[in-house]
């Protein structure tokens, strides 16, 4: 059974640990096998704490041989961080080598919350520089390569945990999303993630910056990804509420009641307005609505209201602040990451600070759009990206191509102006690479999005782990536009 321990998911795991039908060594020793096996050629974990895991595995087993009777939800059971959240005795380098030595005193919440729950730190994976980017190359740890694909990206800026979850490497991990970063990679590697309501889950850090800009503290989040919803549902139960360390953190139930009425109704966004969508994709979201619309959904093809000012809101936000950073950030990433921003900055208006007070106002009425549309549709069902995954450094290699990819993933850009919780799962596949759908739901409502991804995830079936590139397709042009 050991060999066939890292395919297993983090639910299994836990079962199978504390009914003593395997031990927690023999599930760490199990996951360290394959990422010997396979990161190599992937690059997806770049700090591999073997020792430190091995020995918490062990005491996890005398623990459960003790029969001690407060056993965590994950006891026993590996985990991955993304190298942006802070693991106390490793460093928190951001992908970039100015804070290759930036060594964490103290975990980050939801680390913490992690290890209360039982969970034993296997090691951290990639992420581009400082998170900018949604290619997944980093100046200090190098390139992660896609499991499905060695000549496509897997995704960013959490592309790291996506592969090491794609590639059984790991069970379950955490990584944070302020344009799609925990929803691009699982629909390039083809997982599943959460990307939480603002709030929902307590971020801090002890490395610097420590108290980020006003885009940090209202679009980005720190969430969870897994190979099944079932376990993103368990790993948000376990890292979400409030924590002294995060003043924007809130005390709200994972789960309400049902609304009294519409809570089966969905609006199908499957060629999202603001730019070009592929139509094998179109064509996936479309069969996903289909799943649903066989589980007893309401399913009609309506679009949100002001979806293209959302987008427009997000780029002008998130660009404004990233401008004014300039000076400093290149001082921080390689040259990659400042060619990727030259092009993504090269069309963006120049907000003067007038401008910028009327984004604010502009960003409420949307909102209060956005909430009532969502009671009578409270589940959006959409592409994450409206192209499949590209090929390694495309978004960098000139300025039309870094915009080319704002447009393809404009599909998340919502949920993070209006701090809506949006659930990812495959759905299907393009030229043989997985294609994901997006859940949106209202505020707070991680129950509605979780519940109508895992719908689709049944009907559509298994997707991960895989073989690193056994399936790849040759001609990778072939699937774009």
């Amino acid at each position: 059974m050991t060999e066939e321990l890292w395919g297993k998911d983090a639910r299994e795991l836990a079962l199978l640990i504390s009914s003593q039908e395997v031990s927690s060594v023999e599930v760490i020793e199990s996951h360290l096998n394959r990422i010997d096996e396979v990161n190599p050629t992937l690059n997806a974990i770049v700090d591999t704490l073997r020792d430190r895991a091995l020995d918490e595995a062990r005491a996890a087993d005398e623990r459960t041989a003790a029969g001690a009777s407060d056993l965590g939800a994950l006891h026993g059971v590996p985990v991955t961080i993304k190298e942006n959240i802070d693991v106390a005795g490793t460093a928190t380098t951001n992908g970039a080598p100015a804070s290759a030595h930036a060594i964490a005193s103290q975990d980050a919440p939801a680390v913490e919350r992690l290890r209360a729950a039982g969970a034993i730190i296997l090691g951290r994976t990639n992420l581009p520089d400082m998170a900018l980017r949604v290619h997944t190359y980093s100046s200090l740890r190098g390139l992660t390569r896609n499991p499905w694909h060695p000549g496509l990206t897997a995704g960013g800026s959490s592309g790291g945990e996506a592969a090491a979850l794609a590639s059984g490497m790991t069970p379950l991990g955490i990584g944070n999303d302020i344009g799609g970063s925990l929803r691009s990679p699982a629909h390039c590697c083809g997982v599943s993630s959460i990307k939480p309501t603002t709030g929902r889950v307590p971020h801090a850090t002890v490395t610097a910056p420590e108290d980020g800009t006003l885009s940090l503290q209202m679009m980005q989040v720190n969430g969870v990804m897994a190979r099944r919803v079932a376990d993103l549902d368990l790993g948000l139960g376990l890292v979400a509420g409030v924590h002294h360390r995060d003043p924007g953190s809130v005390p709200v139930p994972l789960a309400f009641p049902e609304l009294p009425t519409g809570v089966k109704r969905v609006a199908l966004l499957a060629e999202p307005p603001g730019g070009a969508t592929n139509t094998e994709i179109a064509n996936i979201v479309r069969q996903a609505a289909k799943h649903l619309a066989t589980a007893g959904y309401d399913v009609e093809e309506v679009t949100p209201p002001d979806y293209v000012t959302a987008i427009e809101l997000w780029h002008q936000f998130l660009f404004t602040e990233i401008r004014a950073m300039r000076p400093l950030l290149d001082q921080v990433i390689g040259d990659d990451g400042r060619r990727f921003l030259d092009g993504a900055l090269a069309n963006e208006p120049v907000l003067d600070l007038t401008d910028y007070i009327d984004l604010f106002v502009h960003r409420r009425r949307v909102a209060r759009a956005w909430l009532k549309f969502l009671r009578t549709y409270p589940v959006i069902v959409s592409p994450v990206w409206s192209q499949p995954a590209f090929p390694h450094g495309w978004d960098a290699e000139t300025p039309a191509q870094a915009q080319a990819v704002m447009e393809l993933l404009r599909p998340v850009m919502p949920a993070n102006l209006l701090g809506l919780p949006a659930a990812t799962t495959p759905a299907g596949r393009v030229a043989g690479m997985p294609v994901g759908v997006q859940c949106m739901a209202a505020p707070f409502r991680e129950d509605v999005a979780l519940s109508t991804a895992a719908v689709i995830e049944a009907a559509v079936g298994r997707f991960t782990p895989v073989e690193p590139f056994v399936n790849a397709v040759n001609d990778v042009e072939s699937s774009r536009r």
